[in-house]
């Protein structure tokens, strides 16, 4: 048993050690159309490492040539593959760019978009990506509208705006986190112009009141009545919007407490 566990051992390692000296070679190859055979054949073993290697010795050569639509596009493939999502973005846009007429383009652009997506970061780290992946989806959808990916684009666009719906409602908890309140006030209707629909408004319009309260609570003296009376006006409206709310309570006690502050102050 021993000597089957060696033997097999040792045939990996031919194989292994065959396969890279077969690399090196067509590395070293002058032969374009010989390199590019290799590139192709690496790219269908799912070797995209290699391939993108000898891609990328070659796609300069192969200007002008048949093979040069084929190898650009496995060449952006080569980097989505690998995860390279910024890289796989460029060469796939480079790619529908250069070749506009190409029958691989729509499947190019498409593929930019998810590049995109597939690198928008959390929603708490800078959006510049989650913005760019929505342009480049808008964009591929108005170019193709009847694509067969085009139900896929629209989850996509709504992975993508959920995404800033969270991280707008998480600026705005902040500033409340922070004591910021006379920003807070400012960003909390923002969001709620922004974003009527969200699942998070009822707890934004909740927090504008506890807002208010917090603001006048910590202002000077002479101006507390005044802010103390405006949060009647936002529990009011919180109310009306949502009179079974799960924050009905605390938004109460909340006005209870306002009003008797305020009237303390007359």
């Amino acid at each position: 048993m021993r000597q089957y566990r060696f033997l097999a051992a040792f045939l990996l390692l031919l194989l292994v050690a065959t396969g890279c000296s077969e690399f090196r070679r067509l590395q070293k190859s002058t032969d374009v159309e010989e390199k590019f055979a290799g590139a192709v054949k690496y790219y269908e073993l799912k070797d995209y490492y290699k391939a993108a290697i000898l891609l990328e010795e070659i796609i300069p050569l192969l200007k002008g040539t048949d093979q040069a639509e084929i190898a650009q596009f496995y060449y952006a493939y080569c980097h989505y593959h690998q995860k390279q999502l910024t890289l796989a973005a460029y060469y796939f846009k480079s790619f529908y760019e250069t070749f506009p007429r190409s029958k691989y383009a729509e499947e190019a652009s498409y593929m930019y978009c998810i590049s995109l997506f597939e690198d928008s970061p959390k929603y708490n780290l800078d959006q510049t990506n989650t913005y760019s992946a929505l342009e480049a989806i808008s964009n591929f959808l108005m170019l193709y509208p009847e694509s067969p990916n085009k139900e896929k684009c629209h989850q996509l666009i709504d992975e993508l705006n959920r995404k800033l719906e969270v991280k707008a409602f998480m600026n705005a908890r902040l500033y409340y986190d922070k004591d910021d309140y006379k920003a807070a006030l400012v960003v909390l209707e923002n969001f709620r112009k922004e974003y009527p629909t969200s699942d998070m408004a009822e707890e934004a319009t909740f927090l504008k009141v506890a807002t208010q309260y917090n603001y006048a609570k910590n202002s000077v003296l002479h101006k507390q009545r005044e802010r103390y009376a405006a949060v009647a006006d936002y529990y009011q409206a919180f109310i009306d919007r949502y009179p079974k709310s799960k924050f009905s309570r605390q938004a109460e006690n909340i006005y209870s407490s306002a009003m008797a502050l305020a009237a303390a102050k007359n």
